[in-house]
């Protein structure tokens, strides 16, 4: 597993599937799904369908990164 770099985490959009957070946290595939059936994954995830998405906000502050705000659009 390929831990995310701080260029690659500043990159991230909105939201991010369960992987890529696992990924940013170290975490295994199969261990960051365990979590998330327990309600026990580190953020807050976000259910749609069968997906689970983590609001990339979320996972940043859990890593103590503090990314500045762009204001463009």
């Amino acid at each position: 597993m390929k831990v995310l770099t701080l260029a690659e985490l500043q990159h991230l959009p909105a939201t991010i599937d369960l992987l890529t957070a696992a990924r940013a946290l170290g975490i295994g595939r199969t261990k960051a799904y365990e979590l998330a059936k327990k309600g026990e994954f580190p953020c807050r995830i976000i259910r749609v369908g069968v997906a689970y998405l983590v609001p990339t906000a979320e996972l940043l502050k859990l890593l103590g990164i503090d990314l500045p705000m762009s204001t463009s659009l």
